[in-house]
């Protein structure tokens, strides 16, 4: 296990100061958790550094299938998948189901690209449990598939990259609760913690209330719907019509670049104030221009590349960590200047990539 669990010496602080170019070129060493018990979240967990492998034995092709790419979230995610494949020298055919609302085309496509020959499937789920039978299928013929991002609840994948969205709403939750704890000046938020029945939305989504609880938070409205910009910036509109002594706005990244514009335009940019509890472009710039106040981030990209490095391990016998995530950490105005992107955001200009070959 040498090559992935050299002694933690690396930090959280460590991530936030590597340069830009220094991640793109050499990412690794790079401070995870590993779960003592994989797939089971409440598990304790291990600090270590990951360092993949240097490079795969033969091009390996891998099927990789994505939610959606409406967001600059998932552009991560592709970017860091696609990168290490080539990094790797190993194969890679990504396909996007359009939305939260099309787990068939989702199963669909992932169908279609195993019977073109995948020897890994890597999946960043629309559903928790929906995905759960073809899960077994493809297990069941000797195919490796990757939990990355979202979460499933299937016993038979290989192995996970993924965090726990549970703390990613938590973490969220406790920013705010920091800031107006019990007995202080109260609080009322608007919480949009995204499409409803994905796996990582109802973790968030108890992560964050469990967080608030006994502070002095108070809940007025909770609002699920798909994270394309044009439903989040419905949401926000339903809800600033409904409720015009809102306090925060808080949810997921699309809601937050979404809330921008509305704010400014109905001119409550000083009094509503917005949180992420994730990150992303938007997010990023929002931070940085003093209009979004924080955002924990999962290291979206280091996820990508760490799912494609668990599977060249499993098609080459290698050891490999089952259940994996980066260490999280909160993003704020105040810190903004020691945050390295990289990790997190693809380059500027950054395009899909839906085949490495």
């Amino acid at each position: 296990m040498k090559k992935i669990l050299s002694a933690s010496t690396a930090t959280v602080a460590m991530a936030f100061a590597l340069s830009s170019s220094a991640m793109a070129a050499e990412w690794y060493p790079y401070p995870v958790e590993v779960w003592t018990q994989p797939f089971n979240m409440e598990s304790p967990r291990s600090k270590v550094d990951y360092e993949p492998l240097d490079e795969a034995s033969k091009k390996w092709n891998l099927c990789v299938s994505f939610p959606h790419m409406k967001d600059a979230y998932w552009l991560g995610v592709n970017y860091g998948i696609t990168e290490e494949a080539k990094r790797l020298g190993v194969a890679a055919t990504v396909t996007d189901a359009g939305g939260y609302t099309n787990l068939n085309t989702q199963i669909s496509q992932i169908e279609d690209c195993v019977s073109a020959g995948a020897d890994a499937v890597i999946i960043g789920a629309i559903a928790y449990d929906g995905l759960n039978n073809l899960v077994a299928e493809i297990s069941e013929n000797g195919i490796p598939v990757i939990d990355v991002i979202n979460g499933m609840s299937s016993d038979q994948l290989s192995a996970k990259s993924l965090v726990s969205f549970g703390e990613m709403g938590a973490k969220a939750g406790e920013f705010l609760a920091d800031l107006h704890p019990a007995g202080g000046e109260s609080a009322k938020v608007a919480w949009f913690p995204g499409p409803a029945g994905a796996g990582w939305v109802e973790a968030g989504n108890a992560g964050f209330l469990g967080a608030v609880e006994g502070s002095a938070i108070k809940m007025v409205e909770t609002k699920y719907g798909d994270t394309g910009k044009e439903a989040q910036a419905r949401l926000v509109e339903d809800t600033l019509q409904t409720y015009p002594d809102l306090d925060y706005i808080v949810g997921t990244a699309v809601t937050a670049e979404a809330a921008i514009p509305i704010l400014r335009s109905r001119g409550l940019t000083d009094k509503v104030k917005v949180v992420s509890y994730y990150y992303a472009p938007g997010v990023d710039r929002g931070i940085a221009r003093g209009q979004i106040l924080a955002a924990p981030t999962d290291s979206t990209v280091i996820q990508g590349r760490i799912a494609v490095d668990q599977a060249v391990r499993i098609l080459e016998g290698k050891d490999y960590l089952k259940h994996v995530g980066p260490e999280l950490y909160v993003v704020t105005q105040e810190n903004y200047d020691e945050f390295d992107p990289a990790s997190t955001l693809a380059p500027d200009g950054f395009r899909p990539v839906f085949s490495v070959k």
